[in-house]
């Protein structure tokens, strides 16, 4: 997990979160279970990003980050999903190559996810594979700074898909990555910066 404590501790003092969108242009996906044509992974890629904003009350990311207000703007992560070609995103094995780290991760989103808005933070879940074989996602979620995208913080779940079809499948995994921010996960990064809230840092 990477956590940049002064960047937190201004996100915590917003009233808003900017959501940009489920990002697949570094994910990998087993063939086992996504071994489709390029125009059926954008469907989906659209239908899990669009179910967020249709069914907020479900996927409550305002809730989540203890936001009252949430705006969002899909527009940059929809053309970064359209670019990703599917011989890119699939494989036959998740590999320990594929796997993000930290430092990788940050990189990417400074260098490719600064976006022009009003609101100093945005939100974006950064999926970096979903396996059909190990029945595993692991998603990245990232808060940076929209002016310059700088990280504040970026941890990679892992989660269990559940439920019958592709779409309802996969989909499950970012509701309980919702679930996770707000039962627990939340409230353990502001524990981390605690102290130096405290101490009016």
């Amino acid at each position: 997990m990477f956590l940049n404590e002064n960047l937190f501790i201004d996100f915590l003092s917003q009233r808003d979160i900017l959501w940009t969108g489920i990002n697949f242009s570094k994910a990998k996906l087993t063939k086992q279970g996504f071994d489709f044509p390029q125009d059926v992974l954008q469907y989906y890629f659209n239908g899990w990003n669009s179910s967020i904003i249709n069914n907020q009350k479900k996927f409550d990311i305002r809730l989540s980050f203890q936001k009252p207000i949430m705006h969002y703007d899909l527009a940059m992560v929809t053309k970064m999903n359209k670019s990703t070609k599917a011989s890119h995103l699939l494989t036959n094995v998740i590999a320990h190559q594929d796997i993000l780290n930290e430092t990788q991760v940050c990189s990417y989103v400074t260098e490719n996810c600064t976006i022009e808005s009003e609101t100093p933070y945005a939100l974006t879940f950064l999926v970096e594979y979903l396996d059909s074989i190990a029945k595993r996602a692991s998603i990245w979620v990232v808060l940076y700074k929209t002016s310059t995208g700088e990280v504040a913080l970026a941890e990679d779940f892992l989660l269990k898909p559940s439920g019958f079809g592709t779409n309802n499948y996969w989909g499950r995994t970012f509701y309980n990555l919702l679930f996770d921010i707000k039962t627990s996960a939340f409230i353990r990064w502001k524990n981390l910066v605690q102290g130096q809230i405290g101490n009016g840092q």
